[in-house]
């Protein structure tokens, strides 16, 4: 995924539809306002209906939001950097990750919009439901916690200055998307950079 020139300020067209370009945008408020309260109700749902105990769902919870940051990584690495050679495929991917990388400070696609992600949430609650039953009542509220970190991470990075003890992860995306795209897949964390060895090294910046 390379561009001659990436643009730091802007915006890209993707579709012709003024309907279908305001659908490719949101705010961190907006995803917010959606998923905290899914997050809560299946919380309560398990314990009050599904007779989970507290100490499952802190377990379960956690175990999902492990299970987010290697998601996390598999997709970035893997799906949002596969060089593709259909043209409808390269559209696909630079309409899901390319335009990013092209326009990487722009505020209003740092997060999914809330029509494609709800869709593809539902589909992962359905599998994790097939797979553990009523125990994704708390598993599914952990990955889609992650999912809120990283997003919240991701704005932040391109938003503002670092912290000091958050420095190096400003700096490994930072890496990522100015100097080494094959490396530096994690945004939430380093722990499966670390462990896959895809860490930028600091002299590359």
């Amino acid at each position: 995924m390379h561009f001659e020139k990436i643009k730091n300020k802007g915006q890209a067209r993707l579709f012709k539809s003024d309907y279908m370009e305001m659908m490719t945008k949101t705010h961190p408020i907006v995803i917010y306002s959606i998923y905290f309260p899914i997050i809560a109700l299946m919380l309560y749902y398990g314990t009050a209906y599904k007779s989970l105990t507290i100490s499952s769902e802190i377990l379960l919870f956690i175990g999902g939001a492990l299970f987010w940051s290697l998601f996390e990584y598999v997709m970035h690495r893997y799906l949002f950097h596969f060089v593709a050679e259909s043209p409808r495929a390269q559209k696909f991917i630079y309409t899901m990750h390319g335009v990013h990388h092209e326009y990487p400070r722009d505020k209003e696609r740092l997060f999914m919009p809330p029509v494609p992600s709800l869709i593809i949430a539902s589909f992962i609650f359905l599998g994790m439901y097939g797979l553990m039953g009523w125990f994704a009542l708390a598993f599914f509220p952990g990955f889609l916690f992650g999912y809120i970190m990283y997003g919240s991470m991701h704005y932040a990075i391109h938003a503002f200055a670092p912290p000091k003890i958050l420095k190096a992860l400003w700096r490994n995306h930072h890496l990522h998307h100015y100097k080494t795209e094959d490396k530096g897949f994690g945004v939430s964390s380093v722990l499966w950079d670390v462990v896959f060895r895809t860490v930028p090294k600091k002299e590359e910046g």
